[in-house]
């Protein structure tokens, strides 16, 4: 038995969220097909984040274990030569029979992008949401710098009581801009439901002069939901990159590009 991971891409504007569900498009039932076709077995292919639905990944990673023989280097190719166009294999790699994507991430980071401008751009709209208002970049990063460390995001996060612990560390947390385009890219150990969507609202009311900097802290003190900022929509949120522990999860070389 072989334990294959997968670097994947899509883009979420027409499925239902990454993981499967009763009648509708998700990215993992797609995937579960085309591992099939490939492999011939019937396999769970399990993926690092449970994107939400509209949103997008430049660098998800999906694991199976098959024991079919293909080449490692052959993987990428062959699963995109059947899966749909608005999913792509990057890269692949044949990783350490303990490995799991999910379980062995050691942390996730996620790009949320915004078109801050007054006129809507066609090929930007898939991917950002746009805010047509001018906005304090130098107060929206003062503001970002409260989310660095270990916080309860409960304020941020949607549905609050599915956890058991609310508590996340985030390892880097930047505001970005080059007009009209502005990011936010956060690196965390892990992330609560809707937790990106709600700190880029609560930065857009900072940036349009709604809140101070500092409401920032205080939000993350008051563990409140409703006081802290709107979701933004899914379509500007990206997974960008999953992180490991290398030395503990290669069985052979890395392959692709």
């Amino acid at each position: 038995m072989r334990t294959i991971a997968v670097v994947i891409e899509y883009d979420g504007t027409d499925f239902a969220g990454f993981q499967v569900q009763q009648g509708k498009r998700t990215v993992q039932a797609e995937l579960c097909r085309a591992v099939q076709k490939i492999t011939k077995e019937k396999v769970a292919v399990i993926g690092a984040s449970r994107t939400d639905a509209g949103a997008h990944a430049t660098g998800q990673v999906v694991h199976f274990r098959t024991t079919c023989r293909i080449p490692i280097e052959r993987v990428p190719a062959a699963l995109n030569s059947v899966l749909p166009r608005d999913i792509a294999a990057r890269w692949a790699w044949e990783a350490d029979d303990s490995f799991h994507a999910r379980y062995s991430a050691l942390s996730r980071v996620y790009r949320y992008t915004v078109w801050n401008h007054p006129v809507r751009s066609a090929l930007m709209e898939r991917y950002a949401y746009r805010v047509s208002q001018p906005l304090d970049i130098e107060a929206m990063q003062e503001a970002t710098r409260y989310l660095i460390g270990k916080h309860d995001f409960a304020a941020f996060a949607s549905e609050v009581g599915r956890y058991r612990n609310t508590v996340r560390e985030v390892y880097s947390a930047h505001l970005l801009a080059r007009q009209p385009l502005v990011w936010l890219r956060i690196e965390a150990n892990g992330f609560l439901q809707g937790m990106v969507r709600a700190i880029m609202g609560t930065l857009i009311e900072v940036g349009l002069g709604k809140r101070t900097p500092d409401a920032m802290a205080q939000l993350l003190e008051s563990g409140t939901r409703q006081q802290a900022g709107f979701n933004v929509p899914a379509h500007g949120l990206c997974l960008v990159r999953v992180n490991y522990d290398r030395s503990t999860i290669l069985k052979k070389g890395v392959t692709g590009g």
